[in-house]
């Protein structure tokens, strides 16, 4: 009676807060919420994956019931879900794969989720095209089964990039699942469908069994290389409270162990989008490597496809290993010893062994020549002929060999490194955000009565020119070739996605300067001097630019909307009847 009441309790406390967490959301959270909605802000669907003799693998549980998944999602969920390696994996294993969402399938609570994502930083937006699937799996022998081994994996579909996050989950809910099966899972799913929305900037509690997780998903406002640290508070009740340091990020010194002495030509290979496989023993670490890769050229957001745990059976296996073209701009963490020979045009590989912390420091290690790279039982290693455009940082690679004599944690160990990514990264990106500030046109060229200036173009050798005198030698100690690697990243996806952005950026911020420059303009005379028709005709235009500010958030300052809805009114109410009457009633597209 007393745990049925406990439970009654944390029903209540959490529906009372819920009003406080929509209005916080934003206007779209204050309708009413339909159950599921809020799982669905945070998961897509919970799978279970076991192993049938006749059928192989096979998604035997999806939660809620009511969620959709195609075909084509279902094959991959089922051999995404499973190691394809002879590492055996015994006992329990975590990793996380991304897969394409099947087209012309609209997401669920779509709308309030893109209300969201504006205010995070640009690499933790969802990209719509993709799910993300975070795993655990189980093998242990069993000799009542025919195959003498229990094999089945717990598996969160979500289009949340929150690794760290979602693996704690599945730490939590995994063990308990095996024992207590499909109601377990049920209440797991009721615990998420209580959760707040992902709020970007707020600390968010998140109840999960008995355990309740304190996370802060970071804001694009954030300063960059900074973590606001959640506090603990005091627990009163049964429920225990963890405070997560971080939603999304991964063990970076941890995983860049391997491959220690070449993590600034890896971070050149990235940023230039350049095709990467990474060969591991097992699926946790070619995951791991993968995320760690991408997320090596922070704030800047890595814009190719990359897919952390890779197999033969993926349906972009044919597209991404073909011969009759060059190898995509993509990153693949794969296992399976058949990718050794397939994958054997591929300029760069990396091949990971075990990954352990060192104990002592490591070795200096050559690049290797890719012919080398025979089988996946090569020794471990960077197999690529790529020359990298800057000097190599020897700096950094003395301070985390001395971390390691000194036996520094792992996690200050990858404080230091994401701290080199990060000021060489932007190092690398404030040269082309200075320049691409200059292609806004002057404020004094903008009309209220014309449509905004457009921008100027961008120029690659205008903006060569600039690095002579604000080059990125401003703000950072490394020589090099950095013209090269400027000419060669300008031609990546990654240039590409960062300038559509930008772009993107800059025209909303001329939509807002117009609408302010509109707004300080007396349009009741201006409506008094012209004709009813050109007054009509105004006012339809000023609806759809309060629609358009709305719609696409524009940088305007707070009080433009209502002095511009102040200016549509009074318009209106100077009108004839008849007409007012017309125009309170139209709403525009």
């Amino acid at each position: 009676m007393a745990a049925a009441e406990q439970e009654e309790q944390a029903r209540a406390g959490a529906a009372a807060g819920q009003e406080e967490e929509q209005e916080a959301a934003g206007p779209g959270w204050g309708l009413a919420l339909l159950p599921g909605d809020r799982f669905s802000a945070w998961l897509h669907c919970v799978c279970v994956v076991g192993f049938d003799l006749e059928l192989g693998q096979a998604v035997e549980v999806t939660y809620p019931q009511n969620s959709k998944l195609t075909d084509k999602e279902k094959t991959n969920i089922c051999y995404l879900s499973f190691p394809d390696s002879n590492a055996g994996c015994l006992g329990d294993t975590q990793f996380c794969f991304r897969f394409r969402q099947s087209s012309g399938r609209k997401l669920s609570m779509h709308c309030h989720l893109d209300q969201l994502d504006r205010d995070l930083p640009i690499y933790l937006k969802k990209d719509s095209a993709y799910y993300y699937g975070y795993v655990y799996f189980r093998q242990v022998r069993d000799k009542t089964l025919k195959r003498g081994y229990f094999q089945k994996s717990l598996v969160l579909i979500s289009k949340l990039p929150y690794v760290h996050l979602f693996h704690t989950v599945l730490k939590q809910i995994a063990p308990e699942y095996f024992k207590k099966s499909e109601p377990f899972l049920e209440a797991v799913c009721s615990d998420v469908d209580r959760w707040p929305p992902p709020i970007p900037g707020k600390i968010l509690q998140l109840p999960i069994m008995d355990i309740i997780m304190k996370v802060r998903i970071p804001t694009c406002h954030d300063k960059p290389g900074t973590t606001q640290i959640v506090q603990f508070t005091q627990q009163t009740d049964s429920q225990i409270a963890v405070a997560l340091p971080t939603v999304h990020e991964v063990e970076l010194f941890r995983c860049f162990c391997p491959v220690f002495f070449h993590i600034q030509m890896l971070w050149e290979l990235v940023l230039l989008g350049e095709p990467l496989v990474v060969m591991a023993l097992s699926p946790s670490e070619s995951s791991e490597t993968v995320l760690a890769l991408v997320s090596c050229i922070s704030p800047l957001k890595y814009c190719s496809d990359f897919r952390p745990y890779f197999t033969i059976h993926d349906s972009e296996f044919k597209e991404y290993t073909t011969r009759t073209q060059a190898p995509p701009s993509v990153i693949l963490g794969v296992t399976n010893p058949f990718f050794a020979k397939t994958l054997q045009h591929w300029p760069h590989i990396i091949r990971i062994g075990d990954i352990k912390l060192p104990g002592e420091v490591p070795k200096q290690v050559k690049v290797k020549k890719l012919k080398n790279l025979k089988t996946l039982d090569s020794k471990p290693g960077v197999y690529t002929s790529y020359k990298p455009y800057l000097n190599k940082d020897e700096e950094i690679i003395k301070q985390l060999q001395k971390g390691v004599q000194q036996k520094r944690p792992a996690e200050a160990q990858s404080v230091i490194l994401r701290r080199y990514f990060l000021e060489l990264t932007q190092s690398f990106i404030i040269p082309l955000e200075r320049y691409v500030a200059s292609l806004m046109p002057l404020q004094k060229s903008i009309s209220p009565w014309k449509s905004p200036p457009q921008l100027r173009q961008f120029s690659q050798e205008d903006f060569m020119k600039t690095l002579e005198k604000a080059g990125p030698q401003l703000t950072s100690r490394l020589k090099g070739d950095w013209i090269g690697l400027y000419r060669h990243f300008l031609k990546s996806p990654n240039f590409d996605g960062w300038f559509r952005i930008r772009q993107k950026e800059m025209m909303q911020k001329l939509e807002a300067l117009q609408l302010e420059a509109l707004c300080n303009e007396d349009l009741l005379f201006w409506s008094q001097k012209h004709t009813e028709v050109e007054t009509v005709d105004l006012v339809l235009k000023l609806k759809n630019k309060l629609l358009q500010a709305d719609r696409e958030h524009l940088p305007v300052k707070p009080d433009t909307l209502e002095k511009l809805q102040m200016h549509i009114d009074s318009i209106i109410l100077a009108l004839p009847d008849d007409l007012q009457d017309i125009l309170l009633k139209t709403g525009t597209t």
